[in-house]
């Protein structure tokens, strides 16, 4: 799958446990989205980044992800500036670019792409079955696993209907222009795709029913914690501390 891009790889973030992935990363995104101070960020976004480093990723496919990331993160910034009131740097007429504003920016960015890194290199270095199976052992509720799951399996099926539709509007002659007919047209493609995806889940619901389906998978197979999860588990923790220690207790880093 396409998505599943950095799932296949040998390095040590690839061999770790799926569970001990997803409990560091929910703590280094919780953990990097509550801090104010600069340098602490910074130095989340340092963590992020040798974490990427470790998992080995494809360094192209990394940098067309982020850059999907950073346009909204651009048009952010760009706002920003001339929204929060503060000390003025910059004015152009009526509007004005305040020094908090720029710095809120930066610090969203940060923040972001330091996530956004982490998350890459702990989560998507696991295939999604493996993390559907991870999130069951760590007693997430199962009609929120299957949610997740079959999301992410019917996700390319709606997809390549939804092609197969493109190819026949195309066949046609329709071409997209800014009038009512491709607003019409656009609208009435949501609603097929809205009924065809009806209608493969209620024939996928209706299969496995008759397959002995009860509204749980029964785990078959179980993971088993290694000396490598427990170095990284500890090296993330102690990095999550010293972040903590920067943005509470070392008035500077602010």
């Amino acid at each position: 799958m396409p998505c599943e891009h950095f799932a296949n790889g040998s390095s040590p973030l690839h061999r770790a446990d799926p569970r001990l992935k997803i409990v560091e990363a929910a703590a280094f995104a919780v953990m990097t989205a509550s801090i104010s101070g600069f340098v602490p960020q910074i130095f989340a976004f340092g963590v992020a980044a040798v974490l990427v480093f470790l998992a080995r990723l494809d360094l192209r496919e990394l940098v067309r992800r982020l850059l999907i990331v950073n346009v909204f993160i651009f048009l952010l910034a760009l706002i920003l500036p001339w929204s929060v009131p503060g000390q003025v740097f910059l004015s152009l007429g009526p509007f004005h670019a305040s020094i908090e504003g720029a710095r809120k920016a930066a610090s969203i960015a940060v923040k972001c792409n330091a996530i956004v890194l982490a998350n890459m290199a702990l989560l998507s270095t696991s295939t999604v079955f493996s993390l559907a199976h991870a999130l069951s052992h760590l007693r997430v509720p199962a009609k929120l696993v299957q949610l997740f799951f079959f999301s992410w399996r019917y996700l390319h099926v709606l997809e390549e209907e939804f092609e197969t539709l493109m190819r026949a509007l195309a066949a046609r002659g329709f071409a997209p222009r800014s009038d009512l007919l491709t607003y019409r047209t656009y609208a009435n493609l949501i609603g097929i795709l809205f009924l065809r995806g009806f209608d493969r889940g209620e024939r996928v619901h209706q299969a496995m029913l008759c397959r002995g389906f009860e509204g749980r998978y029964w785990l078959l197979t179980h993971f088993r914690y290694s000396s490598t999860d427990f170095v990284l588990a500890a090296s993330i923790g102690a990095a999550l501390v010293a972040v903590a220690v920067c943005e509470w207790f070392l008035p500077w880093s602010s």
